[in-house]
């Protein structure tokens, strides 16, 4: 899908040579550009500007989670209809282990993850425009694994009930009879799994050795929200 910046306002004072500047940069291989401006001067609109015109998936970083999350409300703004994601640590504590030898104390490591930044660290990894605080540096492990843990299910395609089950739990899903993020559960010859970046569920359904249907609705509502 094209980035599109939907926005009533148009580029205005030092904004569009600016933008013109940064995309002549960009087209000619610069590696680094700088964009200053106060305060409220219109640099993420700017930006936002740049990134329609080179139409490529872009990551924004930023020094800390509370800039990140202001930007990644600002960018969904400008791309409602594009994927913007938002990838920070998902530490709400920290304690790294210790050992004090004065007192020949070890202190154990000690953490808080917190679940919805997990779940939309998971998200980023389809976002087309991501924002992220510097901890981004500290990732999901090795993209090859990490696309490794895929499966590919193809409506009229031939699917073995058993071998389906058998990669969601190679893919660290948990089999429940309770949907919940990273889980899947088995009705007959119905599949539901629910992936660890979204509240939607995914239902699978499978006759005669193939995959009869698949769909999409929303675990909390039930509204479906479509075929896949």
């Amino acid at each position: 899908m094209k980035f599109e910046l939907d926005s009533k306002y148009k580029p205005a004072g030092d904004q569009p040579q600016a933008i013109e500047a940064l995309i002549y940069g960009l087209e000619h291989r610069e590696k680094f550009q700088t964009l200053m401006g106060v305060t409220g001067s219109g640099k993420t609109f700017t930006m936002a500007n740049v990134i329609e015109h080179i139409q490529k998936p872009t990551l924004v970083i930023a020094p800390n989670k509370t800039l990140a999350a202001q930007l990644v409300q600002e960018f969904r703004t400008f791309f409602p209809k594009n994927a913007v994601e938002y990838f920070v640590s998902y530490y709400d504590y920290y304690q790294p282990e210790a050992y004090i030898s004065s007192s020949d104390t070890y202190i154990e490591k000690e953490v808080q993850i917190n679940e919805e930044i997990d779940r939309l660290r998971h998200a980023a990894t389809s976002g087309l425009l991501s924002r992220a605080s510097v901890s981004c540096i500290y990732g999901l492990g090795s993209p090859d694994y990490y696309r490794e843990g895929t499966a590919e299910v193809i409506v009229g395609a031939k699917q073995n009930r058993e071998e389906l089950m058998k990669g969601m739990i190679d893919m660290q899903y948990q089999r429940s009879d309770v949907l919940a993020r990273g889980k899947f559960r088995v009705t007959g010859d119905t599949i539901e799994v629910m992936t660890p970046s979204r509240e939607i569920v995914t239902r699978i359904e499978l006759k005669d050795g193939k995959v009869a249907r698949i769909y999409e609705y929303d675990f909390l509502t039930g509204e479906k929200l479509g075929e896949l």
